[in-house]
Formats: structure tokens, sequence, C-alpha cells
């Protein structure tokens, strides 16, 4: 039987939740050129002459809402979807972080320690819709790291339309799901307009017309909208949802030329249109953090109920629900504990 590794990969977080830590964290993180694609010159001006001055400032006080004795959630949180994978797959599985601690390199290498002589080492990138700011630079990363060393990898890609993603996800929603809930905002990361065109391997799909996204099309294999749209489907599906009670959005937005609608427009706009009870999914994280539980739990939340909402229901992460972990088993196709014995 071949020997196999699991190398989970999420986004990163500050070391704390000092400015000094959270500007080293932004540096890092926004000159990436696959998530400030500008070219070297502009992206240098922009980071460090417009962004870095002022932002870790009010990052940082964004980040200290969040933090926990055990630090970062986004950190603690993936160490405990790592351990009860491996719990569950009986494989050795490793967690690095795309920016930050712990680093790729470092995770390889502890991974490898640890695993011994393995045939492959299989990657997930911790991003369920595909986008050249998550998914995409992950893969170049840890491809690199793992050539380096000599090993194999096998990349799990965006697992949007998976089933077992989303029953775990419709599962967790129907659970804390209010009764009286009358609207439910799917709210994903926001993507720049050009990120999408850029990676689409036509070069002529998407956006290109309306119903792009409806369109069959290779370009939908990387395209974080029609992704996006895919997985709100099934869910709603899943969840019975009528039309006309549930939509999406998009957060996190930095600067203009993003996918729409958006979130934080969306949000305030629902008591004015009848919507006062609201709930709010985020499918485009696996893992609680900054954007979920500063963003979106306590300031979306705080926007509605100033507009004149009654309610508001945050929906958790997948985290380290068993039903999500059985599924992440299964796309990394490693069968469990008890079927492996």
């Amino acid at each position: 039987m071949n020997k196999t590794a699991v190398l989970l990969v999420n986004l990163g977080s500050p070391a704390s939740t000092d400015p000094a830590d959270v500007k080293r964290y932004l540096e890092e993180f926004l000159m990436d050129p696959e998530v400030l694609d500008f070219p070297a010159p502009l992206r240098a001006l922009v980071v460090k002459g417009f962004i870095l001055p002022t932002r870790p400032a009010k990052s940082s006080e964004a980040y200290k809402k969040i933090w926990t004795d055990e630090g970062s959630p986004l950190i603690f949180i993936s160490e405990r979807i790592r351990a009860a994978l491996e719990a569950h797959a009986g494989v050795p599985v490793g967690l690095a972080m795309r920016y930050g601690e712990p680093s790729i390199a470092g995770a390889v290498d502890g991974l490898l320690a640890r695993a011994g002589e393995v045939d492959e080492v299989v990657v997930v990138p911790m991003y369920p819709q595909y986008a050249m700011a998550t998914t995409r630079t992950v893969e170049l990363a840890v491809g690199k790291a793992l050539q380096a060393r000599g090993v194999r990898g096998r990349f799990v890609r965006s697992f949007y339309s998976d089933p077992g993603y989303l029953d775990a996800l419709a599962a967790l929603a129907r659970r804390d799901y209010p009764g009286d809930a009358q609207y439910l905002l799917f709210s994903y990361h926001g993507v720049p307009l050009r990120q999408l065109r850029k990676v689409d391997p036509t070069h002529r799909h998407c956006l290109a017309s309306p119903d792009c996204c409806s369109k069959t099309s290779p370009a939908h294999a990387t395209c974080y909208r029609h992704q996006a749209i895919e997985t709100t489907a099934g869910v709603a599906r899943r969840l019975n949802l009528r039309e006309g009670t549930y939509g999406y959005g998009f957060q996190s937005r930095l600067g203009p030329g993003w996918l729409r609608p958006f979130t934080d427009e969306l949000v305030p706009a629902f008591p004015a249109q009848g919507i006062t009870r609201l709930a709010v999914v985020c499918p485009s994280f696996v893992a609680d953090c900054l954007e979920t539980l500063e963003e979106i739990a306590m300031d979306a939340r705080e926007e509605f109920l100033e507009a004149g909402g009654e309610s508001f229901t945050y929906l958790p992460c997948l985290n380290d629900d068993p039903l999500w972990i059985a599924a992440l088993a299964n796309l990394c196709r490693i069968p469990d504990a008890a079927a492996r014995a």
C-alpha cells in the first residue's frame, strides 16, 4: 500500500495582536503577486506607501476583538481540524499557513520527519472555491517546497460542489438556523474582477456576459463567482429553501472593481425590505477567523440591528465538525481508520 501523508494549508494569521506583528503579516500577505497582482514596483508602492502606514493599527484592533487565550482562532481551529483528520484517517497530517506560522517549509519538513518516507503528500488548500489569491498561491508555494525536497504532491482541487462538503454545510446550517429567520445570506470573501479574467483558461468567458456563470465552460473550473453560486445553490437545495428566502454577497473587498453584490451593502438594506430576522453563513471559509467572527458576527450584526433588524444569527464555519472531517478525508481519498484496519 502506498504511504501517504496529508498537508492542510490555510491562509494564516499574525503572531499576535501587536501592530508590529500585524504589519509583518500584512506585508507578507499583500506583497504576494497572486494576492495583489500589480507589477512589483506598483505593488510595493501601494502596500508600503499607502496600506502599511495605517492598516496594521486598525487591523490590530479588529484582531483584539476575536483573540483568545489560545491565540488566533484560525490557527487553533485549523490545528483541531488537522488533529481530527489525522485521528479519523490514520495517516500523518500536517498544517501550514501560506503566510505567517506554521510556515510551509517548516510544516513540510516536520510532516516528512514524522511520516518518514512517503510516496506522496496530499495537499489540501483549505478553500472550497478556487481563486488565484488563495488556491493558486498555495499550489505554487507548496509545489515549490515539495519539489525542492524531491517529494511528489497531489493537490485536492476546489471542492465547492463536493457532496460531502455541501452535506456538512447544510447539516450545520440546519442545526443552527433559527426557526423564525426570514432570509439566509451566503457571504463569500470578495475577489477582484480582474483576477477572475486572469485565471479564465479560455480568456473570453468569465464576465463576458451577464449569464456567463450559467453557461457551461471550462472556465468554471477556476471561476470563483460560478463556484460560489454553485455552492449557494447546492446548500439551498439541501435545506429546501424557497426562492426569495436566500441569496449571496461578497465581503472583505479592498478597493474598487470587486465582485458584487457587497455583503456590507446588502445587510443594512434588508430591514427596509421587510427582512428583519436574518441569518448569515460564510461558505468560503472552513474555519472561523477574523472575516467571520469580527466582520460578520460582530460588525455586520451591529449594522443590521442599527438599521432596524430584530435578530441576526451568524452560522459558524465547518471547523472540526465530524461531518466535515469525514468529507475532508474523502476529498483526500483516504479511507477512515476503521476501514483501513
